[in-house]
């Protein structure tokens, strides 16, 4: 049985950070149900491009909103009426959970906290994911990855020296708070079915991006180090790690023990330096890093990456530096069966990359829902006839 199995998670969520948390909840196996506007197309990811399915008709066509939304279902509700609040408080009553990823001051406004919910039912809880927190002079400000990165640092650690401020590739900031709200949430989950009573739990992008500074923000805190961008994108300390040149391009060695110093000399045929007492310790190597790397560039250069790696054959740490498109192509990641084939209804075809944990269960396979596409059954089974939700919808509230 999936972990999540019978574990009901309504949210209220846009765009990526609270999706892709929400998501991995759904391969779990929860009911992760999203409850979406009617009057303004739902979550805006779903029109977000440049790429769509088939010919982008349908309200699920979107790569975008499909890479953060597989397993999941959708209500159309319309919070802001009466009417749309008291259908919610009855889906909180057979829930478990409220996943909100909203800027900091609309969850009260739309009644989403534990305070509003909780003589509906006193073990619900209410997990917030928002850009600076729900309290503070930053509440109502809204807040996106790339902001995040900037104000907390990471522009001044990423890319080569004397280059302009660079941010990292990828939205990390919006997929490790919404893995972070998943995390707090199960938690909170666990503690409300173990003492009857839910909470509030918080998260925010910018709380996340600047924890994730981690030993920099230490370093920083008690010895006033301020640490900047290393050359090749190296660490900060340990030598080697970083990236050097072969016959046909670059590898990326990471010798983050000392024992791998001397295996590396080993392996690339000059044992000698794994015994030089110049370069005998971290601290050592450390002090003539650029020594180092001028010694290995050239011996790494007499052969091509693919030839190094083999030669390393997982007893050195070493990658290959790829693109996105050599990354997914990967034999290995063909090999660990990471890629997922789905369907749409209209039986458009389209893949994806499964999540990234295994249990005794396959994961679930089922494509982003379209806008709207469980409403009808949802409401049946909180026990609304058909001539009810009609009225409601000819009313607009679904």
């Amino acid at each position: 049985m999936l972990p999540l199995k019978g574990t009901r998670i309504l949210t209220v969520e846009q765009y990526g950070a609270g999706p892709c948390g929400t998501q991995y909840l759904a391969d779990l196996g929860a009911e992760v149900i999203k409850v979406e506007n009617p009057h303004d197309g739902g979550d805006m990811a779903r029109a977000v491009g440049p790429y769509f399915l088939g010919d982008g008709s349908n309200t699920a066509s979107s790569q975008f909103f499909q890479a953060f939304n597989r397993n999941k279902k959708s209500v159309t509700l319309d919070l802001g009426a009466s009417v749309g609040q008291e259908i919610f408080r009855d889906l909180v009553r057979t829930s478990d959970a409220i996943c909100a990823n909203l800027r900091g001051d609309v969850p009260s406004k739309l009644g989403l906290t534990y305070e509003s919910l909780k003589t509906v039912n006193p073990k619900i809880v209410c997990a917030f994911l928002t850009a600076y927190g729900r309290t503070g002079p930053r509440k109502s400000w809204p807040g996106f990855d790339y902001l995040m990165q900037a104000e907390a640092g990471y522009f001044s650690l990423t890319g080569e020296i004397e280059t302009p401020p660079s941010r990292m590739g990828l939205s990390l900031v919006d997929i490790m708070t919404g893995q972070t709200m998943a995390l707090a949430c199960v938690s909170a989950i666990v503690s409300a079915r173990a003492t009857g009573k839910g909470q509030n739990i918080d998260t925010n992008l910018f709380d996340l991006a600047l924890s994730n500074l981690g030993y920099l923000a230490t370093w920083y805190l008690n010895e006033g180090h301020i640490q900047g961008r290393e050359p090749r994108s190296g660490h900060p300390s340990l030598v080697p790690c970083a990236q050097y040149s072969t016959k046909d391009g670059w590898i990326y060695i990471m010798c983050n023990k000392e024992k791998f110093w001397p295996l590396l000399c080993e392996k690339i045929g000059r044992p000698e330096w794994g015994k030089d007492s110049r370069y005998a310790t971290f601290k050592d190597r450390e002090s003539r890093k650029r020594e180092i790397q001028d010694l290995l560039d050239n011996e790494l250069s007499s052969k091509t990456t693919k030839e190094w790696l083999d030669i390393f054959s997982g007893i050195v740490p070493a990658a290959p530096i790829l693109d996105v498109g050599q990354a997914i192509d990967n034999p290995f990641v063909t090999e660990r069966g990471r890629h997922m084939e789905l369907k749409l209804n209209d039986g458009t075809s389209f893949c994806l990359l499964d999540a990234p944990f295994h249990t005794d269960e396959p994961t679930p396979k089922h494509p982003a829902p379209e806008l709207g596409a469980d409403t009808e059954t949802i409401l049946k089974d909180l026990g609304y006839d058909r001539k009810c939700i009609e009225a409601l919808r000819s009313e607009k509230i679904i």
